[in-house]
């Protein structure tokens, strides 16, 4: 393989001296904010043991049938990933991949890199569910016929797109197997986030509600009375959604490695594209593949995962010439940030105005433009239609002093945790005293914002670099103008990388530059654990001691899912079920109520009753919500409420740990 012609700076000790100060920059907040005071060294360790684990069988694959080391170890962690996930979810998601793949080609090609096509069949999977959610068709049955359908209608465009990927990967690892083996590790050390059942807090109490009301009734009921985000932009839930209807079992781990893949897919393309040397368009892929936010999100529904492939096939698709119907291509991505969430269409539009300018002496004509808007609006606009003629607010609760929907107070929906105030000096901030800007610890987002911001001045000096990294800069700054949330920069980090790989390879010999993206990669990682509370609790290790089983991992951290589970089989048709501890009620798919913020009125209702000593008034507010089951832990519950359940006859069915299922008997009365 050729290997591509590297500039240096007309000033080349001066650039190279600017790399240097950010890492001494780095050492000195290192230093000064003893970050090794917050270092989760048993998690480091872990890991450690996971990678040698890992090697051993990859070791054999080299030795006895000729692989390369990339190659045996993404097979040893696909296969663990399978084991964990189980084989229904897995196959699930391959069905899924599959016709995506088969449709997105008909817009991006077959020639181009596999991962924009299958984002691109991604975003017309999402736009044909998300608008017929009310209608009761989304079933098993269903679903494979249509996923299906679509691989035979198109296999030769699938065979076609499985045959690039398959010489890409043999070419990207051939053209620096040393390399691409180290990324493949950091990659696989990324994936053990997605070993664990769901547990994080935000997808019990809402991302799992659509998932299971399509699995369980074939259709959503566009409901906000107990959930007010059930109508916020839900592509990422659909997605979601698809294979769990068919395998009639949660598949997010699955599918989240499969955005993984996709976005490691992009970065190599977008490194390409920019004219990085092998070696380093792997390290770029490294780089992301490390950051802890990385391996953190991969444990749950948030939208930042899709929208870090997404965000980087967008950037892919401003620079790549040679992609078929780029515009087309461009509406549907962009189309699907709006649907994944608002704040990530907002941070990426940088990109589409970049577009348009690159273009702008070869601008379509008008119907091409009317194509793509439609595209745009058509992928984009399901669940912000819905809103909008069910509630009055298209974004609710976001906005809603401006929209005024009667289902929720009258006041701009803020998070008062995240308003640290903006200021020249936040990327130190958000580096080293990452815990105010993130439910994490120190370093959770990683040190490149610091260790690499000599690169990041450099690159805004680089003809080639220059568009992209302001493009990326602003896809960090936009999310912090309204809320200084560091999930939220997490795609705009990702679109950062390739700039400042770009500017350390103008800057140093390649060697060095190859030494210090391997550095700043092992520091990431030894704070990968600091994410999120499950990899800072070894999730991953407990997760591989159970064989993939989920009950000891949810009796330990979230055993209100067992006791739902339990009430599923067991009560199946009983009446609501209120959920007195977390407002884990999501996966009860309609059935669930919250006193919690999340359901307004309920939310008022029980306050007003906890005022009431006698528990009368909980008593009646149990019978008018027609209350069968109830989830309580007992040293948490307030007297009130407790007189309210024995008023009503309740008596005590199953306990998980500190957490009790009672049951209401039919007809119980105050």
């Amino acid at each position: 393989m050729p290997q591509t012609a590297v500039v240096r700076f007309h000033r080349p000790r001066l650039a190279e001296a600017t790399i240097w100060a950010g890492v001494l920059l780095c050492v000195a907040g290192f230093v000064l904010t003893r970050m090794w005071e917050h270092l989760p060294a048993g998690r480091a360790a872990e890991s450690l043991l996971l990678a040698g684990l890992a090697v051993l069988p990859a070791w054999g694959l080299r030795r006895f049938a000729g692989w390369s080391w990339a190659s045996g170890l993404l097979l040893v962690f696909a296969l663990v990933a399978v084991a964990m996930a189980g084989i229904l979810p897995t196959l699930a998601v391959v069905l899924l991949a599959a016709p995506a793949l088969a449709a997105g080609s008909a817009v991006a090609g077959t020639v181009a890199h596999p991962a924009m096509a299958w984002l691109a069949g991604m975003a017309l999977l999402a736009t044909v569910v998300g608008w017929t959610l009310p209608l009761p068709m989304h079933g098993r049955w269903t679903y494979l016929a249509a996923l299906l359908l679509l691989v035979a209608l198109r296999w030769r465009a699938l065979a076609a797109s499985l045959s690039v990927a398959r010489d890409g990967w043999r070419t990207a690892v051939s053209a620096s197997p040393r390399a691409a083996a180290w990324t493949v590790l950091a990659l696989g050390l990324a994936s053990a986030g997605s070993w664990p059942p769901t547990m994080q807090y935000d997808d019990l109490a809402y991302h799992l509600g659509l998932p299971w009301q399509l699995m369980l009734h074939g259709r959503y009921a566009l409901d906000v009375s107990q959930q007010v985000w059930s109508l916020a932009p839900w592509a990422g839930d659909v997605l979601q959604a698809i294979p769990q209807v068919v395998a009639h079992a949660e598949s997010r781990g699955p599918l989240n490695l499969a955005w993984l893949a996709a976005a490691a897919g992009a970065l190599w393309r977008l490194g390409a594209l920019l004219g990085l040397v092998p070696a380093l368009r792997w390290a770029v892929v490294a780089l992301y593949a490390s950051l802890p936010l990385t391996a953190g999100l991969l444990g749950s529904m948030q939208t930042e995962t899709p929208a870090v492939a997404v965000t980087l096939a967008l950037a892919v698709v401003v620079l790549d010439d040679r992609l078929p119907r780029r515009l087309l291509l461009g509406a549907l991505l962009y189309g699907l940030l709006f649907a994944l969430k608002p704040m990530h269409g907002i941070a990426a539009t940088p990109l589409v105005l970049w577009a348009l300018w690159r273009q702008r002496g070869v601008l379509p004509g008008v119907g091409a433009f009317a194509l793509a808007v439609a595209a745009f609006v058509a992928v984009g606009g399901s669940s912000y239609a819905y809103a909008w003629a069910s509630t009055g607010n298209p974004v609710l609760p976001l906005l809603n002093d401006v929209f005024r929907s009667p289902l929720f107070p009258d006041t701009g929906f803020n998070d008062a945790r995240w308003q640290q105030g903006l200021d020249p000096a936040l990327p130190w901030s958000l580096t080293f005293r990452t815990s105010d800007y993130l439910e994490g610890w120190n370093g959770a987002l990683g040190f490149a914002l610091v260790a690499l911001a000599g690169a990041w001045l450099l690159a805004f000096a680089d003809r080639r670099a220059r568009g992209l990294a302001v493009c990326a800069t602003l896809a960090i700054a936009l999310p912090l103008l309204p809320l200084q949330y560091a999930r939220y920069l997490h795609p705009g980090i990702a679109l950062l990388l390739p700039a400042l790989v770009l500017a350390l390879q103008r800057a140093l010999p390649r060697i060095r530059a190859g030494w210090l993206v391997a550095g700043l990669c092992a520091l990431n990682l030894l704070f990968q654990a600091n994410a999120y509370w499950l990899l800072h609790l070894g999730i991953h290790k407990r997760a591989f001691k159970a064989a993939g089983a989920d009950a000891p991992l949810l009796e330990r951290y979230a055993p209100e899912r067992l006791l739902v589970a339990a009430i599923r089989e067991r009560a199946p048709d009983s009446g609501a079920v209120l959920l007195l501890t977390h407002p884990f009620h999501a996966e009860l798919a309609g059935r669930g109520r919250t006193v919690e913020w999340y359901a307004p009125r309920l939310h008022a209702a029980a306050a007003q009753a906890d005022a009431d000593p006698s528990g009368d008034a909980w008593a009646r507010l149990l019978r008018d919500e027609h209350i069968a089951e109830v989830i309580l832990a007992p040293e948490a519950l307030p007297p009130a409420r407790r007189k309210g359940l024995e008023r009503m006859g309740a008596t005590r069915e199953m306990t998980v740990g500190n957490t009790e299922w009672w049951r209401i008997p039919p007809g119980g009365a105050p």
